[in-house]
């Protein structure tokens, strides 16, 4: 069976990016870190998703962790 991310929350996390930085987006749901990976996926089915930041901007990360495109929201949180 299909182990399920834990919903860290409903909303995007808004997050100043800087170009040419790499960041590691929790796709388990679990870190104490949000939205940010500290590891907590060990011993589950889950790995962080690699995100380089290709301009200094604001990015939604996801926060519900079921978005069809990782690590950014994609609104699916609305359907939840």
């Amino acid at each position: 069976m299909k182990e399920l991310p834990v919903i860290a929350q409903k909303d995007p996390y808004i997050v100043n990016v800087e170009e040419g930085k790499s960041y590691l987006w929790c796709s388990c749901g679990r870190s104490e870190k949000q939205p940010f990976c500290d590891s907590s996926h060990r011993g589950t089915e889950f790995k962080p998703v690699k995100y380089k930041a290709e301009a200094d901007e604001e990015i939604y990360f996801c926060g519900c962790k079921n978005s069809g495109d990782q690590p950014l929201c994609d609104d699916t949180h609305l359907t939840l």
